[in-house]
């Protein structure tokens, strides 16, 4: 028997929060030159200068992963650490507030771009 693995895409679509991960999806590929690569264990998106995030959804929402989440202005207050990474910050959300993650992933991409 041949097994074949879902990418994560594919078990976000699956998920309960599968109409939250598009919203936010629309957001992140909103902004230009980010591109998103599908992986087995997690979506990204990134600009041809670096990566920006990842994403994928939770048993309690969507999670976005800022890669340089550890230099980001949090003046929401709403990044966290979770696993073990100390440059990784992540914005986990039920409901989505569009200018709270545009406020991230704006501050992201003038990072990545060294601005």
């Amino acid at each position: 028997m041949i097994w074949s693995r879902l990418v994560q895409y594919e078990k976000d679509m699956a998920s309960p929060y599968k109409e939250l991960f598009l919203s936010a999806r629309k957001v992140i590929l909103s902004f230009k030159e980010i591109e998103e690569t599908r992986k087995e264990r997690i979506t990204t998106f990134g600009i041809p200068e670096g990566g920006i995030c990842h994403m994928r959804t939770t048993s309690e929402g969507v999670d976005v992963g800022l890669l340089k989440g550890s230099i980001l202005e949090d003046k929401y207050g709403l990044l966290h650490v979770r696993g073990s990474s100390k440059k990784i910050r992540v914005f986990s959300f039920d409901k989505l507030d569009s200018s709270k993650l545009k406020y991230y992933i704006s501050q992201s991409i003038k990072i990545v771009r060294g601005e």
